[in-house]
């Protein structure tokens, strides 16, 4: 069986390989899509086409959208010609569930496939006639945070976003200058309205959409490339909405077992690639079953009916506290208990560790006895029915191959938002943090990660974090395994507001998590102890 419109002919086959197929008219739709395009999404990659396009093809299977989505790739050309031109745009979605069994359908839902590429005339000339289509309603984005970012630390533009400001809307490198250059097309043909909605993992992820965008034509302004026409454009909510979401869902890269199993079962071609820009990519997507999308209802062209495909359309008061309630109680800060303590126990698998009665312990107390008399109640979702479940259902989940190493990339930059706001919200409520013993003792955990060393005293590598190198140099001289050495090197640290949005000593849980971390280099297996001490 081949991936391709044609091989999807063959019904009884796909079903008896228990794979659904689409049971819409797909050529319709894409002719449909193509003529009046509606929804245009930049990011090709495996949340897009394992959780949007799923979502729109919920909707053209229940009769209730008659246009797919066009996607667009702004970084990695490899994959239009290695994943989706050789498959017809299809995809594969493999839902992997906790009890081992899984639910295979085909995505149709993806009506083309194109490359944002201003230097390719042919691509770039069917992105500017889609933009300036009045039929389009929507462009959303799953381009990860670092896709919005024009800067680097020292305040400088990018060299590449340097060239894009230079040269202006015609030979482009960036995303944000992409959409730039697109949104002045569809302003220079009729200035229709359109919602621009940022689908990332990141906080207020409209607004830094929505501040790259209006920086990057503001750029353009000075040099005379665009007028105050176009930025009035930009800055009318009634014309171009920048609309703030949350979004929670598991997509793991995909599993080469997965894709020999469905070769066995008569899929051709499913092997996992890897592009020259380093995406480990495949026709099928493995996620897991629980998923969530929270949007800002601000669409001043229309917009799909994705409510009645799950997706929780509200205000962005709402978003933000879904996504609060998410970073900062329920979700992201037992992942990073987890990445740092896996790290320095041997783990490789996050659905492991929940086997391990401590580590499980360990996020119990952070996110149900210390998170839930702060949390930031959304009332939309049950702040106490979505922590069971990461606890319950998807940390444990053995088929989502998530491993604490991946997770444990860049913790400096998490812990103020996964640890230093629950911090606030105790000093805030009771004058200080020293109700809490389960918080100090990850923030611990992450210091006593530093070291580098495992609890056997053995070295490991540490996962890439933009301050590794100036923590490591404050840790300097401190030996795990020689408690002697250390000498209030972890002060620094604990008291940095820049790393906690706290400093851990005014909010009265610097002392402790120093004592826990003293405990913690005490010798081999020092670190078990000091969590069989705390979560007996």
């Amino acid at each position: 069986m081949n991936l391709t419109d044609t091989g999807l002919q063959d019904r009884q086959a796909w079903e008896k390989a228990g794979i659904a197929v689409p049971t819409y008219d797909r050529a319709a739709m894409v002719t449909r899509t193509k003529e009046n395009p509606e929804w245009v999404h930049f990011g090709a990659g495996n949340i897009f086409r394992g959780f949007i396009a799923n979502l729109q093809d919920a909707l053209l299977e229940a009769g209730l959208a008659q246009t797919g989505i066009i996607a667009a790739e702004t970084f990695d050309f490899d994959i239009m010609d290695k994943i989706y031109k050789p498959f017809d745009d299809l995809a594969l979605l493999i839902t992997l569930k906790a009890d081992g069994s899984t639910e295979k359908k085909v995505i149709a839902s993806i009506a083309e496939g194109v490359k944002a590429d201003s230097g390719d005339p042919k691509e770039w000339q069917r992105l500017r006639t889609i933009f300036t289509s009045p039929s389009l309603q929507m462009i959303s984005f799953t381009i990860t945070e670092k896709g919005y970012a024009l800067k680097g630390a020292d305040g400088t533009y990018f060299p590449f976003v340097q060239n894009d400001i230079d040269n202006g809307p015609k030979e482009l490198s960036c995303a944000m200058a992409v959409v730039c250059a697109l949104l002045l097309e569809r302003y220079r043909h009729g200035a229709a309205p359109l919602a621009v909605v940022s689908m990332d993992y990141c906080s207020h992820n409209g607004e830094k959409l929505q501040n790259s965008i209006l920086t990057m034509a503001e750029e353009w302004k000075k040099k005379g490339f665009v007028d105050d026409g176009f930025l009035a454009y930009l800055k009318n909510e009634e014309k171009i909405a920048f609309p703030w979401s949350m979004i929670d869902k598991i997509t793991p890269r995909p599993s080469a077992e997965l894709a020999g199993q469905l070769e066995a079962d008569g899929v051709s071609s499913m092997q996992p690639v890897i592009t020259s820009k380093r995406t480990y990519i495949a026709p099928f997507v493995n996620a897991e079953g629980p998923q969530y999308l929270v949007i800002e209802d601000k669409f001043p062209a229309g917009r799909p009916a994705l409510e009645k495909a799950g997706v929780y359309m509200t205000d962005r008061d709402t978003v933000n506290r879904v996504e609060r309630m998410k970073v900062t109680t329920c979700l992201n800060p037992l992942h990073t208990a987890l990445a740092v303590y896996g790290c320095i126990l041997g783990y490789t698998s996050i659905a492991e560790e929940m086997k391990d009665p401590e580590l499980k312990a360990l996020v119990e107390k952070i996110g149900l006895t210390e998170g839930m008399p702060v949390v930031t109640d959304p009332k939309i979702l049950s702040p106490e029915a979505f922590v069971n479940e990461v606890i319950c259902d998807r940390l444990p989940n053995p088929f989502i191959p998530d491993a604490p190493q991946r997770i444990a990339s860049d913790t400096s930059q998490k812990v103020g938002i996964r640890y230093g706001e629950t911090i606030k919200s105790y000093v805030e409520r009771y004058g200080d943090a020293k109700k809490l013993t389960f918080i100090p003792l990850a923030i611990a955990g992450w210091c006593r990660y530093l070291l580098a060393v495992d609890d056997e005293l053995k070295p490991f590598e540490l996962s890439a974090d933009p301050m590794i190198p100036e923590l490591m140099e404050c840790l300097k001289g401190v030996e795990a395994g020689k408690p002697e050495t250390y000498a209030g090197q972890l002060k620094p640290i604990l008291s940095n507001e820049n790393i906690f949005g706290v400093n851990l000593y005014d909010a009265g849980i610097g002392s402790l998590t120093e004592a826990m971390f003293l405990e913690e280099i005490a010798g081999a297996g020092a670190v078990r102890e000091a969590l069989k001490k705390y979560l007996a």
